[in-house]
């Protein structure tokens, strides 16, 4: 008889979204892993980029200081598995990992000014880097958003809803940006000689 039971309420958790639950729950930790994994990989290109940019460009203290900063904020937020479930913690870290995207977008620019800098192998091999390291957050930060997509559409919809309230499962926070189409393009880093304009007639 127990046996029976057993075998019941395995067969309504199953038929409710219990196990979908399961699943879609470890792919989001798995997708936020790489995710995370993606961001500590940038920062840790961060220093020697920074040295090697204050090599030929000293003078530009502000933008130098303005990239170790955000690094510093972003590495001062604990990235703790809870932090996929608070919105508010969410927010905060996307909000520092989006300052530090900027500032490193304002280091870049400032390069242009510099052909030494430009053509120095070292500095090359680090765009390189980063280049590739952009590319593998924008991939990891879309597999996220699908995970999250896919759980909270369990969370919402009948009758997977009442399990989730039953259980205690609540929607997941993702990544938002203003633009939909800017989050499935990889961004480029480009080190191209900058175009002079045409002199007004």
């Amino acid at each position: 008889m127990r046996t029976l039971w057993i075998v019941l309420l395995a067969t309504l958790l199953s038929g409710c979204g219990y196990n979908t639950f399961q699943t879609t729950d470890e792919q989001i930790k798995a997708s936020w892993a790489e995710v995370l994994n993606q961001y500590q990989r940038r920062a840790d290109l961060i220093p020697n980029l920074v040295n090697t940019v204050k090599g030929y460009a000293a003078q530009e203290k502000d933008v130098l200081l303005g990239v170790t900063e955000a690094r510093a904020k972003v590495g001062s937020i604990q990235a703790t598995p809870d932090l996929i479930n608070d919105e508010q913690a969410f927010a905060k870290f996307q909000a520092a990992q989006g300052q530090l995207s900027s500032a490193l977008s304002r280091l870049l620019v400032v390069s242009e000014n510099y052909p030494q800098l430009k053509s120095d192998q070292n500095f090359r091999d680090l765009q390189a880097q980063l280049e590739g390291t952009e590319n593998r957050i924008t991939v990891a930060r879309n597999r996220y958003i699908k995970a999250v997509q896919e759980y909270n559409v369990t969370v919402r919809e009948f009758p997977t809803n009442l399990t989730a309230m039953l259980f205690g499962y609540k929607v997941k926070p993702s990544f938002t940006v203003e633009n939909e189409k800017e989050i499935s393009r990889p961004p480029t880093v480009d080190f191209a000689a900058p175009k002079v304009p045409a002199p007004a007639k």
